[in-house]
């Protein structure tokens, strides 16, 4: 509550003062880079009005430790969440540990911000929760889906501040737009009777996670499009990929058709998140908040469909699973800029700590991004990002309830064994499986990584990205933050 006693100090005096910029964080689900350059609302008012960042990749390409770092800044490794369910993962594992103790949230709330969030949590809340409406700590307003079958978008429940509220299969249940009504009415409700307080949104949209469905008036939207065919696309050899992929037989037709109307599905469904945008930005401005609100757009990881012969999905450790997209817009942010510096999602939190003027525990790992929302590149970043993968079994049956349904690479006969990897501000990807395999990409030369040159790569270089995954991944806090800066 420092800055409070500040104001007050500062209203004693007569001097003037101006309470720390508001947060909006727009987190999509599953949404890849590639789509999202699609988004024209979202391209317009955040994009082109604010910073791009252009090496903005997750950790973990799984929602679930995903939302634990950004909520936490801490790498899977440290948090220990690596999965979407119980006991290593999930909302499950999550509340055992206690890590909701500390979060963001909690930060921001102590340091006087009204804090709220707006749709989806973590995969499997509220199960083992005291009550069906329990609300983790931090949270001054709290609308999570508790029931139902959210990822359709109708007939679900929210707990609503302490309320279970059902809603049915009508246009105006559509989870997005009452996502999107919440937000602003949040917003409003913050700035008419709270004026003194900075307010930070968490807006969790389940678009355009499958099955992806298109609000009514979006239905019969984008008619003809297709997937994009890069060259990966049912990638002709594969003979360089590891053995849990390098047998996959090609596509067929009808797998190609099944993804080309995932595709559009998910383009439809997105299409009520650019609308969500637009309205964020109206609200702000109508109620004079613009100015001093940055406005995040992300989202929790990528989306692979069709590259290397795969259906849709994620979890993998090449570029459209783990690339996603994040701009913002907001006070001293400048428009149109981009950034080429590796980030990641465990930089969220201690950017938003930053933002709001409050230190973080030692135990973060991620970085404030402030220095380039002023537009400036520090003199040091990290070089590396860390990546990790702990092992889903296949097949896998559909969830009861608000948990997350599998996507189809999750029921095909694949299973991606456990990895860690890292992807280096040089252009590589680096990948060690628990099988004993390895990918190595040089992203520069082959963007689409279509060789794998592990094999021939110098025994030099493969000892030298060794040595730093192990270390990288064995430190947290600030001892890790100086090991991202160069290999050992």
């Amino acid at each position: 509550m420092a800055w409070l006693w500040l104001c007050v100090l500062v209203s004693l005096t007569g001097a003037a003062w101006a309470k720390p910029a508001n947060i909006v964080f727009i987190l999509t689900d599953d949404l890849d880079s590639a789509a999202a350059a699609k988004m024209t609302q979202v391209k317009a008012l955040i994009t082109k009005t604010g910073t791009a960042f252009r090496h903005h990749y997750v950790n973990v390409s799984l929602c679930c430790p995903s939302r634990v770092t950004t909520l936490r800044g801490q790498f899977a490794h440290n948090s220990t969440i690596m999965s979407n369910d119980a006991p290593d993962g999930g909302f499950e594992g999550t509340y055992a540990k206690g890590l909701e103790a500390s979060t963001v949230a909690t930060w921001l709330q102590d340091a006087g911000y009204r804090t709220a969030l707006i749709g989806k949590y973590l995969n499997g809340y509220p199960d083992t929760a005291p009550s069906p409406n329990y609300i983790p700590p931090g949270w001054t307003e709290w609308y999570a889906a508790n029931g139902g079958n959210p990822y359709a978008e109708f007939n679900y429940s929210l707990n609503e501040n302490g309320n279970t509220v059902t809603y049915g299969n009508t246009a105006a249940d559509y989870l997005t737009d009452v996502i999107a009504a919440k937000t602003n009415d949040f917003i409003r409700r913050s700035v008419e009777q709270h004026p003194d307080q900075p307010f930070f949104a968490y807006v969790a949209t389940y678009a355009p996670h499958l099955p992806a469905t298109p609000a009514p008036r979006h239905a019969t939207a984008l008619p003809g499009i297709m997937a994009p065919r890069p060259s990966s696309f049912n990638e002709a050899d594969m003979s360089d990929k590891p053995g849990w992929l390098r047998n996959t037989p090609l596509l067929t037709e009808t797998q190609i058709a099944d993804i080309d109307a995932k595709y559009r599905k998910r383009r439809q469904s997105l299409l009520a998140v650019d609308e969500l945008v637009k309205g964020v930005i109206d609200t702000l401005q109508a109620t004079g908040q613009l100015a001093n609100t940055y406005v995040f757009f992300a989202s929790d990881n990528g989306f692979h469909q069709g590259q290397h012969r795969l259906p849709s999905g994620k979890m993998t450790a090449y570029e459209e699973d783990l690339l996603v997209p994040m701009s913002v817009r907001g006070p001293g942010v400048p428009a149109g800029a981009t950034v080429d510096a590796f980030t990641a999602n465990v930089d969220y939190a201690p950017t938003f700590a930053d933002i709001a003027g409050v230190a973080t525990p030692d135990w973060v790992d991620g970085r404030s991004l402030q220095p380039f929302l002023r537009g400036q590149t520090p003199a040091q970043w990290r070089q590396a990002v860390l990546l990790a993968h702990r092992q889903v079994a296949a097949p896998l049956k559909a969830p009861p309830g608000p948990r997350e349904p599998p996507d189809p690479f999750d029921t095909a006969d694949l299973v991606i064994g456990d990895y860690t990897g890292l992807r280096t501000a040089d252009g590589r990807t680096y990948v060690e499986y628990a099988t004993g395999e390895f990918e190595l990409y040089n992203n520069l030369v082959d963007p689409r990584q279509l060789r794998n040159r592990y094999a021939s790569a110098p025994t030099k270089l493969k000892t030298r990205l060794a040595s730093w995954l192990a270390v990288l991944n064995k430190t947290s806090g600030e001892a890790l933050r100086q090991a991202e800066l160069h290999a050992p």
